[in-house]
């Protein structure tokens, strides 16, 4: 007797009836009233994420419509008769099915606009199921135009495509749309438990979960990893062989070496990262499995409960970890590992940069975002505002000016105290007020010239430094000090650049007054300029060679040509006398 071949449970488990087709409840709804009312359309796009039930839904759409049961098409087609038995089988020659992936060009489409002039053979439709329709040309899906918006009465198309985007808006017009939805966690581990029951092998809850979670919403994919998990685990799936066989490092595993890295235990940590890596886990699935656990807390503290959403069981979540995590933090983690996901490829080691991410958690707990600070700040000072918040000033406040602070010594404060102890024993004695701080008034003496000199040399002023020599007078006038000096150029200097002194005065003497330059004018012109040039030859040290004026005079002289002294060059060269203007 023949051994009978192995059949993979997606497609021993495809839904025969409507009924069977999981998470896609507006999708049967919606065609079952359909057909029921007889409102059939010659056109249907079917679009959505793989493995959620569109070739399915194809397929029993064609078997309602040519099942023959009943005179009409049913909603509930018997699945016995020689039309659906055909169609399940993918015999039937009334239900064409076809690959738009393999048949993009032109010439495929016109050769079913030829078809389409035939009726049916057997059945009451004529159907065409094209799968992955987007993958058609842009000539083809022209060609296709007229066909698709007016069919003969028994031709009906179904087009399946996982990219609805890349269908051209003129075909998807001429189609009665439906969208294909994700299918839970739930119903997939409801058929997966299912599936484990008919081959009489034994599911753990956390195995089926941990498969459903994988499967991202794809029942087929859920059934494909079933099978490869039912090959090596025997007659008992458990999440524990999965994590050997398929090298997965588990919420478990990097939740303890999450823990040891924040509590500082370096040395912990990276021997539980190299367990890992010695167990065959990839760097690639470390970064995914520490993303998905930081993306499971970032939920949970958002107040997420639902373990299909969270990707985890609420009883594996660690509470201390989310206790000492902020949401900001925790979200921090997450872009962190998500960013090394897209900059491993470009590492020199894989490894490194995982070792160096974990050692950085360390100081996860001491990381805070700039609005965070900026919140922190605005509560306390409405706290201040409120009065919550008390803020203590020191007794004896710092003074910029001034005498100086007396410094107190260990004995002189014991003393004091004694002091302030014995005074409250004599409650009858009266204390007598202490003077009020008398300050002292503030003036600025020739005296004080050379601190200020020295100031400005700090600001990088040396030459203002000098200048400041120059001042012969102080004297001070309704609260302003005026600077006398009666050298232009120390005068001219030093008013420039009255700023500098001005801060050179508060830098020396601890106080910023109101000053005023004042330039002692000479009565002779001559002697002021004669002046002048004494300071500037003090100043640069040198001698007077000659004076603008001098110099001017020098210059007339040299150049001075008598009038009747002055020669033309005539066009042969000959030198003639400049003639006078009266000649």
């Amino acid at each position: 007797m023949a051994q009978q071949a192995y059949e993979v449970t997606a497609t021993r488990k495809r839904p025969q009836e409507f009924e069977r087709l999981v998470g896609q409840d507006f999708v049967v709804s919606t065609l079952e009233n359909a057909i029921k009312e007889g409102r059939i359309a010659h056109a249907y796009l079917f679009s959505g994420p793989r493995g959620v039930g569109k070739t399915s839904s194809a397929r029993l759409l064609a078997k309602a419509l040519n099942c023959e049961s009943g005179p009409e098409p049913t909603a509930h087609p018997c699945g016995h008769c020689d039309s659906c038995t055909s169609i399940a089988q993918g015999k039937s020659v009334d239900v064409i099915e076809i690959d738009g992936a393999s048949n993009t060009s032109v010439n495929d489409i016109r050769a079913i606009k030829d078809e389409v002039m035939y009726p049916p053979q057997s059945s009451r439709y004529k159907i065409y199921i094209i799968d992955e329709v987007h993958m058609l040309s842009t000539s083809a899906f022209n060609a296709l135009l007229k066909t698709i918006e007016e069919p003969p009465e028994y031709i009906i198309f179904i087009f399946a495509t996982t990219e609805l985007q890349k269908v051209p808006a003129t075909i998807r017009s001429r189609c009665q749309q439906f969208r294909f939805h994700l299918i839970g966690q739930k119903e997939i581990m409801a058929c997966l438990k299912e599936a484990a029951d008919d081959i009489n092998i034994t599911a753990d809850e956390d195995a089926l979960f941990w498969i459903a979670r994988e499967s991202t919403g794809s029942m087929r994919d859920a059934y494909t990893l079933f099978d490869q998990v039912a090959a090596f685990s025997g007659n008992h799936i458990t999440l524990q062989k999965i994590r050997e066989k398929l090298s997965i490092a588990g919420f478990g595993a990097i939740t303890d070496i999450v823990r040891k890295a924040l509590l500082k235990q370096q040395e912990e940590a990276f021997a539980a990262l190299s367990e890992l890596f010695a167990s065959g886990v990839s760097a690639d699935q470390i970064i995914k499995d520490s993303a998905d656990f930081f993306r499971t807390l970032m939920l949970y503290k958002a107040g997420v409960q639902r373990s299909d959403v969270l990707g985890a069981v609420l009883s594996d979540i660690p509470q201390d970890i989310v206790n000492i995590l902020s949401e900001e933090q925790i979200e921090a983690a997450l872009k962190a590992f998500l960013n090394l996901y897209r900059d491993i490829r470009y590492s020199l080691s894989p490894r490194f940069e995982i070792e160096l991410m974990f050692m950085r958690l360390s100081t996860l707990p001491l990381l805070t975002s700039p609005q965070a600070l900026v919140e922190k700040l605005e509560d306390m000072k409405k706290g201040i505002a409120e009065g919550s918040i008390v803020v203590t000033a020191p007794k004896e406040p710092i003074r910029l000016e001034g005498p100086k602070q007396q410094i107190v010594s260990d004995s002189d404060k014991k003393n004091e105290t004694t002091t302030e102890t014995a005074a409250v024993a004599e409650k009858d004695e009266e204390v007598p007020d202490e003077p009020p701080f008398q300050e002292e008034s503030f003036t600025i003496r020739l005296s004080d010239l050379p601190s200020i000199a020295e100031a400005l040399r700090k600001m990088g002023k040396s030459s203002e430094a000098r200048y400041i020599s120059s001042i012969e007078k102080i004297e001070e006038k309704d609260g302003t000090f005026i600077f006398t000096t009666s050298k232009p150029l120390a005068y001219n200097s030093l008013k420039n650049d009255e700023k500098s002194l001005n801060r050179a005065i508060a830098s020396a003497l601890g106080e910023n007054p109101l000053i005023r330059l004042h330039l002692e004018e000479k009565e002779n012109e001559e002697d002021a300029f004669s002046a002048q040039m004494k300071e500037l030859r003090a100043f640069f040290g040198g001698n007077i060679i000659r004076t603008e004026k001098e110099e001017e005079n020098k210059e007339i002289e040299e150049n001075y040509v008598p009038k009747h002294e002055s020669i033309r060059i005539n066009e042969d060269n000959g030198l003639y006398p400049e003639p006078d203007e009266d000649d």
